[in-house]
């Protein structure tokens, strides 16, 4: 399965085979921004060299809350947030033009948290995968990283 770059290079997220994953999709003007960004980060630091790796997805379907570029999605989160790990391009996580890296995920893990198809509720909803692209959980945007 391919999965776009910020500057819209695919990506064979293959390559990412014998590592844990947390695939979140993030925005930069929600209320979960900074606890979100602030934690996602700590883990990746912690935990990046046991082979962890976090995959993100800006996303403006809900209230429009990553309104500018895939770009500067990017910069806002190593800039203001240090961030290290790949942060995407910007992906649809609902309907007929989602992204098929989070049909694939919600396929797997269907819980919807009162939404109906497994639907994403907010941003920074996390799916859990682990080192051979097995999806082992999927968390609420109120669950911290």
């Amino acid at each position: 399965m391919n999965s776009p770059l910020s500057k819209g290079e695919d990506v064979d997220l293959s390559i990412y085979r014998g590592k844990v994953l947390i695939v979140v999709n993030v925005a930069s003007k929600c209320s979960f921004t900074n606890t979100n960004y602030t934690q996602l980060t700590d883990l990746y630091n912690n935990y990046r060299d046991k082979g962890l790796e976090i995959l993100a997805f800006p996303c403006n379907q809900f209230l429009k809350q990553e309104p500018g570029t895939s770009e500067e999605a990017e910069q806002f989160a190593c800039t203001k947030f240090q961030a290290e790990y790949p942060i995407f391009q910007k992906v649809r996580v609902n309907g007929r033009k989602a992204a098929p890296v989070y049909k694939f995920l919600k396929n797997s893990k269907t819980r919807s948290f009162g939404l109906g198809n497994g639907m994403i509720k907010w941003n920074f909803t996390k799916f859990l995968v682990d080192k051979n692209g097995n999806v082992l959980e999927r968390y609420a945007p109120t669950t911290p990283p």
